[in-house]
């Protein structure tokens, strides 16, 4: 392959629609716990002020979707969890 196709290949890689052996999810797994140590020792020296890291994203693995965003609260939905917590709903 030349360069410009291995530099395609690259860009349009889908690792999770491809097979990966025991050591590749090993080394998957321990990359996303070093990136998790590395975001809590960063989180933990950072000034209360200050702008927070953002969490590391996960490696892709063959089989696994992305995850999917997590759906914010509205305001209403808010006061309505609110008033069900302090025993308005009973």
């Amino acid at each position: 392959m030349s360069a410009e196709e291995l530099a395609e290949q690259a860009d349009k890689s889908e690792p999770e629609k491809g097979r990966w052996s025991q050591a590749e999810q090993l080394l998957a797994l321990v990359a996303d716990r070093v990136a998790g140590l590395a975001y809590l020792y960063a989180s933990a020296n950072t000034e209360s002020k200050s702008k927070r890291p953002k969490v590391p994203e996960p490696i892709r693995r063959p089989g696994a979707q992305l995850a999917k965003p997590k759906q914010k609260i509205t305001d209403a939905q808010a006061e309505t969890l609110w008033s069900m917590l302090n025993g308005g709903a009973a």
